[in-house]
């Protein structure tokens, strides 16, 4: 089992929309709702996340899913 973060997809938004974070060679991407893809750093990442984990943000919803890698 491999469990590096390129090996996760992290799904966040509401029940109107979701937006994907996930990391290749490069590094992070955001593809947003409306499916426009953005570079990332890993700090970008956890400012969007974090508000959604700590419960500041109730209305988010945050789901992630481990990519199998052969």
């Amino acid at each position: 089992m491999k469990l590096t973060n390129d090996s996760y997809t992290i799904l966040m938004g509401t029940k109107n929309f979701t937006e994907k974070y996930y990391k290749d060679k490069k590094g992070w991407l955001k593809v947003s709702a409306k499916g426009k893809i953005f570079r990332m750093t890993a700090e970008q990442v956890l400012n969007h996340l974090l508000p959604a984990l700590s419960g500041i943000k109730p209305s988010l919803i945050t789901k992630v899913e481990y990519n199998k890698k052969a």
